[in-house]
């Protein structure tokens, strides 16, 4: 009994996850000998046939019987003590199924199956997005710059229209802590890690609550890793091969950026259209930045942001805080998406990708295309006889967003 209860939890775990690290098919983690999770790919009730693929890419033919149960199971829980009883018409695709019975040898059908638990797409939708919604709410989003291993203290800093903050998190053994794998791009598929894991440079983000005066974070997830942020001029776009060509503008070097399904693409308006959104976050038509706004004040700061220290932008005056603030990073997140296919040769871009490999090939998880504008707002004003930096304020104590959200 304690084992078939284990498996059952283990399951719904694997049910309630978006995403499984992908493997080769014959160590697909999402297929063990007694069933299979993956989202339904096609259905045909009159046959009696699901066809699921698995977060790894494997395929497995459902065949369905006049005694298959099919229960509903909302996203999150971890028993079957709250399912639903529903049929087979209920079940639609895009919708996360475990399918329960003896899986083939070759590990692509289950012959006979014996219950189909589902968790609908809209479930699923409406969980990420009141995840998403605590994130910013209760998140912070900066850049490592000194670590304590005897009291597990992370300082950072983030950045704001204002200037940088500093703000310190105590990490205590309550902190669920997770890493992003080199060449990984998704929040979902960041590891458990723990504090010795941590570099100065990492960017982190993690959930929590802030102190009064903004200068701690009590934290209960951290999300860490290690990213490049970079900025250039693309050459060259691939869409069929999801690549895009560009040429560095700090160190004036050519790059790949390897564009994936999963890979989150804005686009950053033009100068005439920011002042509103700076002003108030607010969103243009189709959710994109307010139309017909007013240029941001000369000197980069922006409408109603407060200088950065204790009540910045990044202090209670940001998101998560008690004010109007203006914030870069949570900005950038409400930019509208766009495809390779807006990608043209001679826009300037922002990158940022994990440390991979290859430091010639970027495998991007954020890219805002469009970036001139920002960058000319963020490089700092160039002393009398230097010349400007197009590339100003970028790396390890310029933007971070490179990592996600749920």
């Amino acid at each position: 009994m304690r084992a078939l209860l284990f498996a059952v939890a283990l399951g719904l775990t694997f049910l309630a996850s978006t995403s499984v690290s992908a493997q080769t098919p014959a160590g697909d983690s999402a297929i063990t000998a007694t069933g299979a999770i993956g989202e339904v790919k096609s259905i045909d009730a009159t046959a009696k046939q699901l066809t699921i693929k698995t977060d790894a890419g494997s395929e497995v033919s459902i065949s369905l019987t006049d005694k298959t149960a099919y229960m509903r199971l909302a996203p999150g829980e971890q028993t079957l003590t709250n399912a639903a009883k529903i049929t087979i018409t209920d079940v639609a695709q895009g919708d996360r199924v475990w399918a329960r019975g003896r899986v083939s040898e070759d590990k692509k059908s289950v012959p006979s199956a014996t219950a189909i638990i589902v968790m609908t797409k809209a479930d699923i939708t409406k969980k990420q997005e009141a995840e998403r919604a605590e994130w910013r709410r209760r998140g912070i989003l900066g850049v490592v710059t000194a670590l304590k291993p005897d009291t597990h203290e992370i300082t950072i800093t983030h950045r704001a229209m204002g200037g940088n903050q500093t703000v310190i998190i105590p990490v205590t053994d309550k902190t669920e802590m997770r890493r992003y794998a080199p060449d990984s791009i998704k929040f979902s598929d960041a590891k458990p890690a723990t504090f010795t894991e941590l570099k100065v440079g990492d960017q982190l983000r993690a959930l929590g609550d802030r102190s009064e005066d903004g200068l701690k974070f009590s934290p209960e997830k951290v999300v860490t890793g290690s990213f490049r942020t970079v900025a250039g001029t693309v050459t060259a776009v691939d869409a069929a091969t999801g690549e895009v060509k560009i040429r560095d503008l700090e160190k004036k070097t050519p790059l790949t950026i390897v564009i994936k399904q999963d890979a989150v693409l804005r686009k950053f308006p033009p100068a005439s259209e920011m002042g509103g959104m700076m002003m108030g976050g607010g969103r243009g038509p189709g959710g994109g930045p307010p139309q017909g706004g007013a240029p941001p004040p000369q000197g980069g700061q922006a409408a109603g942001a407060r200088p950065g220290g204790p009540g910045g932008a990044g202090g209670p005056g940001g998101p998560g805080g008690r004010g109007g603030g203006f914030n870069i990073n949570d900005m950038l997140e409400r930019l509208p998406t766009i495809t390779i296919a807006d990608i043209k040769a001679g826009d300037t871009i922002l990158v940022s990708s994990t440390q991979g490999v290859d430091p010639t090939r970027l495998t991007a998880i954020s890219l805002v295309s469009g970036a001139d504008t920002l960058l000319a707002m963020l490089a700092p004003r160039p002393q009398q006889g230097q010349a400007p930096n197009p590339a100003g304020g970028i790396g390890a104590g310029g933007i971070s967003f490179g990592i996600g959200l749920p």
